[in-house]
C-alpha cells in the first residue's frame, strides 16, 4: 500500500477532525498502518521477536503524541507532546535499523527515510512552539524625559 492509496481509505472521522490538516500526523499515521506490515514480518523471525513489541510501540506514539500535543492550549504544552513524539519517531528509526537484516534494504531505506520526514517535521514544530514561549516583546521601560 502507498501513501496516496492509504489516505483515501482513511475513515471521515479522522479526515475531518481538523487535526487532519496536520502533515505530520498524517506522515505518522501511515508509518503506524505499514509499521503493522513490518511487524507482521518481524514476528516470523525469532531473532527480531523481541524488537516487535519496542518498534510497534514506538510507531504508535508518533501520532499520538502529535495529536495530544495539538490538544494543549499553551505553546509550553504543545512543545513537550511534539517532543515525545520527536523521540518516538527516532526511537523507532532505531528499532527500524536494528531490524533490517529481516525487514531487507529497500523496506528499511523506505522507513527510515520516512521518519527522517516525520523527524524534520517535529523538530520544527518544536521549535516554532518554542520561540512562542521565549519570544519577549520590546518594551520601553524608561519614563519620557520632561
Amino acid at each position: 500500500m502507498n501513501y496516496q492509496e492509504w489516505e483515501l481509505s482513511v475513515p471521515r472521522s479522522i479526515t475531518d477532525d481538523v487535526l487532519w490538516k496536520v502533515q505530520v500526523y498524517r506522515l505518522a499515521l501511515f508509518a503506524a498502518e505499514i509499521g503493522w506490515q513490518d511487524v507482521t514480518k518481524l514476528l516470523q523471525d525469532k531473532r527480531t521477536v523481541q524488537v516487535v513489541d519496542q518498534l510497534y510501540r514506538a510507531l504508535g506514539s508518533i501520532s499520538a503524541n502529535i495529536a495530544e500535543g495539538y490538544s494543549r492550549g499553551s505553546s509550553k504544552d504543545r512543545a513537550r507532546f511534539y517532543e515525545y513524539a520527536l523521540g518516538s519517531a527516532r526511537e523507532s528509526r532505531d528499532w527500524y535499523y536494528k531490524a533490517r537484516h529481516v525487514l531487507g534494504e529497500t523496506v528499511t531505506t523506505h522507513r527510515l527515510e520516512w521518519l527522517a520526514k516525520i523527524i524534520r517535521l517535529l523538530l520544527k514544530m518544536v521549535l516554532d512552539q518554542r520561540q512562542q514561549i521565549l519570544k519577549e516583546e520590546t518594551v520601553n521601560y524608561e519614563l519620557p524625559e520632561e
